[in-house]
């Protein structure tokens, strides 16, 4: 396991003890016993000292917010038990970009938590001639043109890894590769969007978020602070709990509707960004993801504008 999924796993652990330590004593809680857990606590336990505090800072400051934007979390009116779960990885595939859920089974009330260690990433797919992105992403098979576009390409790249070449051995590999590749992804998006008017940047936007509201919690160690976003998609999160209600009401957010533009990142080329109406704008960065060649490229998917509505909050360490 590579050392920064080792440690996003850890940090998913110490979110969810903290969770546990601050809501023990207001009703039962019942942690599922999974593989997840047990990853993520090897991962956590695993950590030298230092690490471990500052994750349970970073956690219990993640916690601080998240109770004041769900009252049902220290006001469950008897509907109990909690159940608390960290998610496979497998959950991420089919759309659910949660790590944590907490689940009330009595009136199906939950919320999720995205856990992010030192980084804002949301999403990391992969490019290669056997993936249709147009089908898995929005439902809408690309066209043989891009496949006709890439294949000479990724055909290219099967050569050079059965030649045992390294990522780092290859001149231009921008020039060479990325830069074509990102092309054509372009075109077909584009192509996608003017055969399906007004459906493809906010199918973008479900892809790239998943199809769960979910909070956002990123833990930033050099700041000793702790970021939470409010992604209210559908409206399912901040709600009240009988007479309690959140301390700050959090907006339904806008999603797209079309695209504004969708061209590389000024002075790169590796990365795209596409930016869409109601503030949104989406960075893909296209990179190898490992030392040998082979015919697969990963994204790096990021949200570098956001709609003013969404709710985000710092919270120091203590």
């Amino acid at each position: 396991m590579a050392i920064q999924t080792k440690l996003g796993k850890a940090f998913e652990f110490a979110c969810l003890q903290s969770l546990y330590n601050h809501l023990l004593d207001r009703q039962t809680i019942i942690i599922d016993q999974t593989k997840a857990l047990n990853t993520a606590k090897k991962s956590f336990d695993s950590a030298n000292e230092s690490i471990q505090k500052d994750m349970i800072k970073g956690a219990d400051a993640a916690t601080r917010i998240v109770l004041k934007l769900e009252p049902q979390l220290e006001h469950p009116l008897g509907n109990n038990p909690l159940f608390l779960s960290i998610q496979e990885d497998s959950a991420g595939i089919s759309g659910d970009v949660r790590d944590i859920v907490c689940l009330k089974r009595q009136n199906q009330w939950e919320i999720g938590i995205s856990c992010k260690h030192n980084h804002a990433a949301v999403k990391h797919s992969r490019l290669s001639p056997h993936i249709d992105f147009g089908n898995s992403w929005f439902g809408i098979p690309c066209s043989k043109e891009y496949f006709n576009d890439i294949n000479p390409l990724f055909d290219e790249l099967t050569k050079l890894k059965n030649d045992g070449v390294l990522w780092r051995n290859i001149d231009n590999k921008e020039q060479r590769f990325y830069i074509p590749i990102l092309q054509a992804f372009m075109k077909e998006l584009n192509r996608l969007n003017t055969a399906n008017s007004g459906i493809i940047p906010s199918r973008l936007l479900c892809y790239v978020l998943g199809k769960n509201d979910f909070y956002k919690v990123i833990t930033y160690d050099r700041r000793k602070a702790t970021q939470v976003q409010c992604f209210n998609l559908y409206a399912t999160l901040n709600k009240s709990s009988g007479v309690s209600r959140p301390l700050v009401n959090v907006p339904k957010l806008t999603m797209p509707t079309r695209f504004y533009d969708i061209g590389f990142k000024p002075g790169s080329g590796n990365t795209i960004l596409v930016a869409c109406d109601n503030g949104w704008t989406v960075s893909m960065r296209i990179h190898s993801a490992r030392s040998l060649v082979e015919p697969s490229l990963k994204f790096d998917i990021g949200l570098i504008g956001v709609p003013p509505t969404l709710y985000t909050q710092f919270e120091p360490w203590n």
